[in-house]
């Protein structure tokens, strides 16, 4: 997503949306073909429609720093599969909480 653009919604190739937060974070939240979700072996570019008609238990999530960097989440990867409806809100929330300048998850300190 560019820098630029301010805090709002977009939707992502018909697969999901993304989140961007005043604090300059982004939360993508994708469950269409092709993501690690429920839909994921669905065909990619063939199925968009039935996936959203359907939807999903499970979301694919990820999240850019205001840098524009994905931010790995502590897993290993900066993508997260199959996340349920609760841990999208939390990711959600982690990511509206934070200071204008990239913090790891966890590396949180009062």
């Amino acid at each position: 997503m560019k820098k630029s653009r301010g805090p709002g919604f977009c939707i992502t190739s018909g697969k999901g949306f993304h989140v961007r937060f005043e604090n300059g974070y982004v939360v993508s939240v994708q469950f269409g073909p092709g993501n690690y979700c429920d839909n994921y072996n669905m065909d990619i570019g063939e199925q968009e429609n039935e996936a959203g008609a359907k939807g999903s238990s499970t979301a694919e999530t990820a999240v850019w720093g205001p840098d524009g960097e994905m931010i790995d989440r502590g897993n290993g990867d900066t993508v997260q599969a199959h996340q349920a409806p609760d841990a999208v809100l939390r990711l959600l929330n982690w990511a509206a909480e934070q200071e204008s300048t990239v913090q790891a998850m966890g590396d949180e300190h009062d």
